[in-house]
């Protein structure tokens, strides 16, 4: 899979989440599906991630990888603050262990994208 097609895959996975986030039934209590701590400026922060992978997807195979760069690296920050703070990430959003675990999954995972991925060149008349 290309870098522009994980860029897809994660905003369309960011949008939807940060949608889900705002749902009463899907969200209750504070939790999402029951298991991650969502709010308002968490959701907010999912939905826009979501939409600037989308746009980096759209453009050059360099606007993705960079994407995968700076997320992963806020990502990484993200997760550390986490799991220092406990219950919060900077009081700015709450979190869980739960949270916590999956932000580093997505932090590893973006870093990776970012960093060890290599995108081949397209032949011609090839789309992504």
């Amino acid at each position: 899979m290309s870098v522009k097609n994980w860029a897809v895959l994660f905003g369309v996975v960011f949008v939807v989440v940060g949608v889900l986030g705002f749902v009463p039934g899907i969200t209750s209590n504070g939790q999402l599906l029951g298991i991650f701590e969502v709010d308002a400026t968490h959701n907010v922060i999912h939905l826009l991630s979501g939409v600037i992978a989308l746009l980096a997807a759209m453009g050059a195979a360099q606007y993705a990888s960079l994407y995968f760069k700076v997320f992963g690296v806020i990502y990484a920050i993200v997760t550390v603050a986490g799991f220092v703070q406990g219950d919060t990430v900077l009081g700015l959003i709450a979190v869980n262990v739960a949270d916590n675990v999956l932000h580093l999954v997505i932090a590893a995972l973006a870093l990776w994208i970012g960093f060890g991925m290599k995108d081949e060149p397209m032949a011609q008349g090839q789309g992504m």
